[in-house]
Parts: structure tokens; C-alpha cells; sequence
């Protein structure tokens, strides 16, 4: 590791800390040559699989987008950043574990729905009216049914 201050390429590892979580690894540093200490941290890269959008274009996947879309959906709902935290590790385990290296968007939207199904019906309701693009008042009364 090089030194971020002198750029020196001899660096001493004085503290190495797993997280709570066991996923990521911070280690304090400090550089032989110009003896400042600095942080780095380790996690594990995981290659999710690119976005198949539906007018065909790839776009790689991006995490911010589903965290966005839920905090819509869940907007003044009785639902803690912990549990939306596990419902976006879900969606990307079930990703991973598809070991496909393209997925369809719309399969996305289906994970975030179940998820958002599991954490509140209202927001399931909301995200739904959107993603699946409710004309009329059938569409709208059959996905309540289907809560039901």
C-alpha cells in the first residue's frame, strides 16, 4: 500500500479490525518513510450481474437506484433504515446467487416489490402503482387483492 502523503510504497500495518458485520476490514497504517498514519479498508468485491434495461441497452448495476426507488416508496412509513439495509442485502444475494452475468431490469423490480411486500403493504402498493404502470382502477384493485 502506498502512502498517501509521500506516495512511499513501504507501508507497516500497526491494527487490523474485522467489523461487527465480519465484511470489512479496517487497518491503520503508517508509512516507513515519512512516519504519518492513515486508514484503509478492506471489502470484499462482488461482480453483480449488468442491468438488461427494456429497450435492450446493459447499464451496470447501481445500488443507489433501488435504495432511491425504496426510500420513495417507504416515505413516512413506520420501516428503520436497519431493515431497509436487509432488504437490499437480500435483493443482492438473490442477485449473486443467480450467477448470471445480465438480468432483466423487470426481474429487479419483482425482488424490490417481494421485499417491499415483506416490509410494508403501503409501500408495496405505491411501488407497485408505478413499476407496473396501473391505467385504471382494476389494476389497482387487483394488487390489493393480492395482498389480501
Amino acid at each position: 500500500m502506498h502512502c498517501p502523503f509521500c506516495k512511499h510504497s513501504d507501508t507497516q500495518v500497526l491494527d487490523t479490525r474485522v467489523s461487527e458485520e465480519g465484511d470489512l476490514i479496517k487497518r491503520r497504517r503508517r508509512c516507513e518513510k515519512c512516519d504519518k498514519r492513515f486508514t484503509t479498508y478492506e471489502r470484499a468485491e462482488l461482480a453483480l450481474p449488468a442491468i438488461v434495461k427494456k429497450n435492450g441497452s446493459r447499464v451496470e448495476y447501481n445500488r443507489s437506484k433501488i435504495v432511491d426507488s425504496m426510500g420513495i416508496a417507504l416515505r413516512k412509513r413506520p420501516v428503520s433504515a436497519e431493515a431497509v439495509e436487509e432488504a437490499i442485502r437480500n435483493i443482492e444475494e438473490r442477485l449473486l446467487a443467480m450467477g448470471e452475468k445480465e438480468i432483466a431490469s423487470d426481474r429487479i423490480g419483482e425482488l424490490v416489490m417481494r421485499e417491499l411486500k415483506r416490509l410494508d403493504k403501503v409501500a408495496y402498493i405505491r411501488f407497485a402503482s408505478v413499476y407496473k404502470s396501473f391505467t385504471d382502477i382494476e389494476s389497482f384493485e387487483s394488487a390489493l387483492k393480492e395482498l389480501k
